[in-house]
C-alpha cells in the first residue's frame, strides 16, 4: 500500500529509497522540503502534494528525515507507528556509521524494512477484525472529573463578573462618614428603636439632599456666537440665480485666487507644501533603508535595575540568599549531554507561547511555531553548559528569522525596468480591508517609484468609498509640486485615471492599463476599495479585477495592529481569489505591505502571522505619514523585538 519511502539527510544526500510504483515522486519531496521543512512548518508531521499524502519524522540526532507516501484516498492507521519503528531500526542499525559521520556508506535496509512493513499491516488487519469494545467509566475523561467541578454556581459567577467590572473606588473617592449620623443614631428608644424627633431630623435630611436648589446658568458669550445657523430655504431649479446666489456657491475663489486655472492651482499646492515636504526630494533614490533595529537601552536598564535591587537587598541584610542565588543561578537548568525530550521542554515552550501571543502573534499561529520547535529539538544532545530555555529560545529565533526570510525577493525597481524594455506598463494592485491606508501607501510608493524616475499612472478603481477619487488627485498634484515636469524633461511623472464613482472597478483597471500602453506609462498602481473578508459580492469584484487584468504584482495590506485578524483576513482573501477564478492556476497574494508599523513599539506578531498564513513576503513596511516613511522589513530587528522580554 505504502508508494514510496525514503531517507535522506538534511544536507540533502539519500541513505537508502523504496520505490512500491514507477510514478515519480522527486516534486512532491522538493514541495516537502521547501514547504514544511524550510520554512519551519514541522508541528504537523503530515504534508499533502496532487494525489498523495506524505508523513514525515525528523531525527535531530542524526540530521535524518524520514518520508513516506502514499495515496491520500488510503486511510493507514498504522503509517506514524511504522515510521517511528522504521527510524529506531535504522539509528540501532547504523548509530556507528552515523556517529562517524559516514553517510555514502552502503545501506542494506530491504530486508528489515519488509519485516517492519508486514508485521505492522498484519497488526492494522487484526484490529480491524476485531469488533471495538467500549470504554469504561474509569478509563473516560469524566471519571477523573470531580463532582464539585461539574456544578455550575450561576451566582458566583454573576457575583465574580460584577466585582470585575466594578471600578476600584479611590480614597479620594469615598465620603466621610456625617457626624451627625452618630448622635441620631444614639437615641433609641427603650424598645430598641429611633424617637420621632430623630426620625424628623432624618427626614429633613433626605429631602434637602433630593430637592437641591436650581442655579440658574447663564449663556457665555461663546454659546451666543456659535448659535445654529437659520436654514435657508431651498430654491428649485426653475428660479432665477442671481448674482449674490452665485457669488455665495463659488467656493473656488478664495484669497483672490483663480483656482480655475492649472498655474494659480499649482501655485496654491505649492504654498500648501512644508519646506519639510521640499526636503524630502531625493532621499528615496536606489533600494529602500531597513527597519532600524531598536537599541538595547531598555535592556541595560532592566539589568540596572536588577543589580540595584541586590544591592538593597544586601543592605536590608539578605545578603547570604542573595549571594547563594548568584551562585548557583548559573547552574539553573542545566542539562549535561542529555538527550532532548518533549517533557523538558514543555514549561518553557508553554512560556514562549505566552510571550509572543503578548507580542501580538495569532494563537494557533504561536502553537504551531512552538510545536516545530519542539520537533525540531526532539532527540537533540544538549552540550554540557547548554541550559534549555537558551537552546529553545534560540530555536524559536532562528524559525521567525527563516519565516519572515521571503523564499523569493520581489524586486519591483528591476522588474518594471524588464517590463519597460518589452514596451509594457509593469502593474501592481493593491487590496486589503478598510482603512489600513491602502491609498496612503501607495502614494509612499509612487514618490519612492517616482525618485527612481519612472513615470507612474494611479488607476482610481475604488468607486465606492466617498472622497476616495478627490485623495488620489490631492497625492496626485502634490507629487507633481515635488517632481515637476521642467526638471523631468518636460514628462509629467504621476497621472491619475478615474472615471468616478459608480462605475466597475475592473473596466476602470483595464482602460488604464491601456492608456499606460499607449502613453508609454511605465507603472500602473491600482487602487481598490477597502472590504471585509466576509463581503461576497465585493470579494468577487476583486477576483474579476485581478482575473480580468492578469497584474504582475497583488499586494495585499494589512495593519501593523491586528493579531488573530490578520490570519482571518489573509486566508479568506487568498480563499475567495482562489474560489471566484476560473484558471487552474489561480492569481493569489504576491506580497504584504504592513502599515502603521510605528504605532505597536515591540508588539510586532502580526509580520510573523501574515508571513507564516500566506509564505508570502512582506514587501513595505510603512513606518509614518510622510512619503518617505517607507522600509524594507529586517527580519532580525523584528524577532529581536518579539523575543524581546
Amino acid at each position: 500500500m505504502l508508494d514510496f519511502f525514503t531517507i535522506f539527510s538534511k544536507g540533502g544526500i539519500v541513505l537508502w529509497c523504496f520505490q512500491g510504483t514507477s510514478q515519480i515522486f522527486t516534486p512532491s519531496i522538493n514541495s516537502l522540503i521547501k514547504s514544511v521543512i524550510l520554512q519551519e512548518r514541522t508541528g504537523n508531521n503530515s504534508f499533502n502534494h496532487e494525489a498523495l499524502t506524505l508523513k514525515y519524522k525528523l531525527d535531530n540526532e542524526f540530521e535524518l528525515v524520514f518520508v513516506v507516501a502514499y495515496q491520500k484516498i488510503l486511510q493507514l492507521s498504522y503509517v506514524d507507528k511504522f515510521l517511528t519503528d522504521i527510524q529506531l531500526e535504522f539509528r540501532n542499525k547504523y548509530k556507528d556509521d552515523l556517529r562517524q559521520g559516514k553517510i555514502c556508506s552502503n545501506y542494506s535496509f530491504d530486508h528489515d524494512f519488509q519485516r517492519i512493513l508486514r508485521e505492522r499491516e498484519a497488526e492494522s488487519k487484526k484490529e480491524a477484525q476485531t469488533a471495538k469494545t467500549m470504554r469504561t467509566f474509569e478509563q473516560s475523561q469524566k471519571s477523573k472529573k470531580t463532582v464539585a467541578s461539574m456544578i455550575e454556581n450561576k451566582k458566583e459567577e454573576k457575583a465574580a463578573k460584577g466585582k470585575e467590572n466594578k471600578p476600584i473606588k479611590t480614597n479620594s473617592q469615598v465620603k466621610e462618614p456625617e457626624k451627625n449620623n452618630s448622635t441620631t443614631a444614639s437615641v433609641l428608644t427603650s424598645n430598641g428603636e429611633l424617637d420621632e424627633e430623630t426620625i424628623r431630623k432624618n427626614r429633613e435630611k433626605l429631602f434637602a439632599k433630593i430637592v437641591k436648589p436650581k442655579v440658574e446658568s447663564k449663556p457665555s458669550p461663546e454659546a451666543t456666537t456659535n448659535k445654529k445657523k437659520v436654514k435657508v430655504a431651498a430654491k428649485s431649479s426653475n428660479a432665477k440665480i442671481t448674482t449674490k446666489d452665485m457669488a455665495a456657491l463659488d467656493f473656488s475663489r478664495k484669497n483672490g485666487a483663480d483656482m480655475d486655472s492649472t498655474q494659480n492651482q499649482e501655485i496654491a499646492d505649492e504654498k500648501l507644501m512644508s519646506s519639510e515636504e521640499f526636503a524630502c526630494v531625493g532621499q528615496m533614490r536606489g533600494g529602500l533603508r531597513d527597519i532600524e533595529p531598536e537599541s538595547d537601552s531598555d535592556d541595560d536598564v532592566q539589568e540596572e535595575e536588577i543589580i540595584n535591587t541586590k544591592t538593597t537587598d544586601k543592605r536590608s541584610g539578605s545578603t547570604k540568599k542573595t549571594r547563594a542565588g548568584g551562585m548557583f543561578s548559573m547552574f539553573r537548568n542545566l542539562v549535561g549531554s542529555k538527550t532532548l525530550t518533549k517533557e523538558d521542554m514543555q514549561s518553557v515552550l508553554e512560556k514562549m507561547k505566552d510571550h509572543i501571543i503578548a507580542k501580538n502573534v495569532a494563537a494557533d499561529i504561536a502553537q504551531k511555531l512552538c510545536d516545530s520547535v519542539a520537533t525540531k529539538l526532539e532527540g537533540k544532545v544538549l552540550g554540557t553548559f547548554s541550559s534549555v530555555t537558551s537552546t529553545v529560545k534560540n530555536t524559536l529565533n532562528e524559525s521567525c528569522v527563516q519565516i519572515l526570510s521571503p523564499r523569493r525577493r520581489v524586486d519591483i525597481l528591476r522588474d518594471a525596468m524588464e517590463a519597460k524594455q518589452h514596451n509594457r506598463p509593469y502593474n501592481i494592485v493593491f487590496c486589503g480591508v478598510n482603512g489600513v491606508g491602502k491609498s496612503t501607501n501607495l502614494a509612499k510608493i509612487c514618490f519612492w517609484l517616482v525618485e527612481n524616475g519612472f513615470r507612474v499612472l494611479i488607476a482610481a478603481c475604488d468607486t465606492f468609498r466617498a472622497g476616495a477619487v478627490e485623495q488620489l488627485r490631492t497625492h496626485t498634484r502634490k507629487l507633481n509640486v515635488l517632481h515637476p515636469a521642467e526638471k523631468h524633461n518636460g514628462q509629467q511623472m504621476v497621472q491619475l485615471y478615474e472615471k468616478g464613482y459608480g462605475k466597475d472597478a475592473a473596466g476602470i483597471a483595464m482602460e488604464a492599463i491601456r492608456y499606460a500602453q499607449d502613453t508609454h506609462i511605465d507603472i500602473v498602481l491600482i487602487d481598490t476599495a477597502g472590504r471585509m473578508q466576509d463581503n461576497e459580492p465585493l470579494m468577487k469584484a476583486l477576483a474579476k479585477l485581478i482575473n480580468v487584468n492578469n497584474p504582475d504584482l497583488v499586494l495585499f495590506v494589512g495593519e501593523a495592529l491586528v493579531g488573530n485578524e490578520a490570519v482571518d483576513q489573509l486566508t479568506k482573501f487568498n480563499q475567495a481569489l482562489a474560489d471566484n477564478s476560473n484558471m487552474t492556476n489561480p492569481r493569489l497574494i504576491d506580497g504584504i505591505i504592513l502599515t502603521k508599523f510605528d504605532t505597536i513599539d515591540d508588539k510586532v506578531g502580526a509580520a510573523i502571522s501574515m508571513t507564516y498564513t500566506t509564505g508570502q513576503p512582506i514587501v513595505f513596511v510603512g513606518t509614518g505619514q510622510t512619503y518617505t516613511d517607507l522600509r524594507n522589513l529586517n527580519a532580525k530587528a523584528v524577532v529581536h523585538a518579539l523575543l524581546r522580554a
